[in-house]
């Protein structure tokens, strides 16, 4: 057999060593299974996507917003928003003084939290030209010289009123028109038509870092407005459809149900006044900043052949202004000056005059109390007050109808010949802005507590929770925030009153002096005195104001003289000659006596002189 060839092995060339590296015969080392399928890359990325966290958006910072008017009352709007180190400021008006604040011409916002912060403030933004928002700008601009942004008629009217006064700095009033932006700091101010009472009027749309904050404004929703147009609501519904972090509205009118009637109701009745009245002097008497209104008037005017003439300062600025603003038509001729009523007869006049509050110093008031220069009433004046009290003017408003009945005017003041319609939103107007704005908080503003707390009510009736609903007041802060709504802190905040040309210096203690004055009156103790011992050289003297007569009440001053004459003597006897223990002793000792012969308690003021 022959021998098979074996086949010959092929050996597989040894790895090189790195030089000086010795060979080493130990046993070969387990490694581990390589796989021979390649890594999905996708499946990779996924792996990779679990293990890395994924990246938060940046937090949007808080805003803050302070209340410094508007709150808990009727008037005195103003409202701070602050967000990343900036401030803006919504609306500054006035007050009209209660029956309490005796000698007050007006109240306006307190300041202080506004020039601690002047530096961060980038500008203030008025929603329409009612007192109640503007009021307050001049004694603003005399501690902090800021830009007023708002709409012609707005900026007109704040000029206007500007004039009156004098500051140390020009302001900077600029004209904006609903639609526009204003750009302040990191806020984005868009301003909303809307419709209310006065022309020009608009809500805002704060855009801010934080979020978008909406604020109304005083509104209501008019489909037949006498001019302006309907308020935009295709643009708070877009605003609620981009989303809405608050909504701050008007609350006046929540406890009304219903919706406001339509200035076109005041145009119907108006006319058939003015043709009840053919043969009478027409009176009417509105608020001067219802320019609206005074429209309808001057139109029925007008048809029915009558004159206009204006009284009351306040009413003639605003027409000023209105007229030199083309926010009036008025026909040629129209017009005449309040000296020459005497040339035409009663039937052809119609005076339009301010005083539908009430108020003692307005034009109405004075007529109706014979005091106007040159207007006296009587038989044959037919009275319309085109106006509704505000809360608190019932009283002052029911005297002065009962005084020009008494002089034989026919008055008009009752709501059912609508004569008046208000410029504020009820309830289903109300409930209307909330479901198109669709707020994530809400505060309810512009009102007294019940107005605030039924408005809580109504945003409730539309899905709200109460934890997202904000009841403020004077001076607090809340800040609104993604991660929810809360409180922090309490700014100085409350009432200035202005008495003449004094500003804050009339505080709650002049008015409590001069109510006890108006109440129980003043007793005076005049008395001279030694310089050296003390002892009585001259009086008592007493002088008496507002507490009896005295000439039918000479018996108690005879002893209020004796027993001051008495006090005085013992302190000289007994060296006490401090001014304030001598004045305290006499003050005391007469209190107790008149109390007891009287029952009264007058103010008693002590005067005592060295000699």
């Amino acid at each position: 057999m022959s021998e098979k060839k074996k086949k010959p092995q092929i050996r597989k060339p040894a790895k090189k060593q790195s030089a000086g590296k010795a060979v080493k015969n130990s046993a070969p080392k387990k490694t581990l299974y390589k796989s021979t399928v390649k890594p999905n890359p996708s499946n990779t990325k996924k792996r990779n996507m679990k293990n890395t966290p994924k990246k938060k958006a940046p937090k949007k910072p808080p805003v803050r917003i302070a209340f410094l008017g508007g709150l808990n009352e009727i008037g005195k709007n103003m409202t701070v928003f602050e967000c990343e180190g900036d401030m803006i400021i919504i609306d500054c008006g006035m007050e009209f003084p209660d029956g309490d604040m005796l000698g007050v011409d007006m109240v306006i916002p307190d300041f202080t939290y506004i020039e601690q912060n002047r530096d961060k403030i980038r500008g203030v933004v008025i929603t329409h030209g009612h007192e109640d928002h503007i009021g307050g700008i001049p004694y603003l601009l005399a501690k902090v010289n800021v830009p007023i942004y708002g709409t012609p008629l707005t900026i007109g009217l704040i000029e206007n009123k500007l004039r009156e006064h004098s500051l140390s700095a020009p302001p900077e009033l600029i004209k904006k028109n609903a639609g526009d932006h204003v750009k302040l700091g990191c806020f984005d101010v868009e301003l909303i038509h809307v419709n209310h009472s006065i022309p020009d009027s608009v809500g805002v749309a704060i855009h801010s870092p934080a979020g978008t904050i909406v604020h109304t404004g005083d509104f209501k929703i008019d489909y037949t407005p006498m001019s302006g147009g309907m308020i935009d609501l295709s643009r708070f519904a877009q605003l609620g459809d981009e989303g809405v972090l608050a909504l701050l509205a008007d609350s006046t009118n929540a406890e009304r149900p219903g919706y406001t009637p339509t200035e076109q109701k005041v145009a119907d009745s108006f006319d058939s006044l003015f043709a009840k009245a053919r043969r009478s002097r027409i009176i009417i008497a509105t608020f001067a900043s219802n320019i609206s209104r005074i429209q309808q008037i001057l139109n029925c005017a007008q048809k029915y052949g009558r004159k206009v003439a204006f009284s009351g300062r306040s009413m003639i600025n605003y027409m000023n202004v209105a007229r030199e603003l083309g926010y009036v038509k008025l026909p040629d001729n129209l017009i005449i000056d309040i000296d020459q009523l005497k040339e035409y007869p009663p039937e052809k006049i119609v005076l339009v005059t301010t005083g539908s509050q009430g108020e003692p110093m307005s034009a109405l008031s004075r007529m109706a109390y014979s005091d106007h220069r040159k207007v006296e009433v009587g038989t044959g004046d037919f009275i319309i007050i085109s106006a509704n009290p505000i809360p608190g003017n019932e009283r002052t408003v029911g005297n002065v109808v009962d005084e020009l009945l008494k002089r034989g005017c026919e008055v008009v003041y009752e709501s059912m010949y609508e004569v008046h319609v208000s410029g504020h939103a009820c309830q289903e107007e109300l409930k209307l802005i909330h479901s198109l704005v669709k707020p994530r908080y809400f505060i309810p503003v512009h009102g007294e507590q019940k107005h605030l707390r039924k408005h809580v009510n109504l945003a409730m009736s539309v899905g709200m929770n109460r934890k997202d609903i904000y009841v403020g007041d004077i001076g607090k802060v809340v800040e609104l925030s993604e991660s929810g709504m809360k409180e922090v802190e309490t700014v100085t905040a409350g009432k200035v009153f202005v008495d003449g040309l004094g500003v804050g210096d009339v505080g709650s203690i002049v008015l409590r002096d001069r109510k006890h004055l108006g109440q129980d009156g003043l007793i005076i103790i005049v008395a001279s005195l030694d310089v050296y011992d003390g002892h009585v050289i001259s009086g008592p003297d007493i002088v008496s104001r507002g507490f009896v007569y005295v000439r039918e009440s000479g018996d108690l001053m005879d002893d209020i003289r004796d027993l001051s004459l008495e006090i005085l003597d013992e302190c000289s006897r007994r060296n006490i000659h401090e001014w304030g223990v001598i004045k305290n002793r006499v003050k005391d000792e007469v209190a107790k006596l008149i109390v007891k012969q009287t029952g009264r308690s007058p103010m008693i003021l002590p005067i005592l002189m060295e000699v």
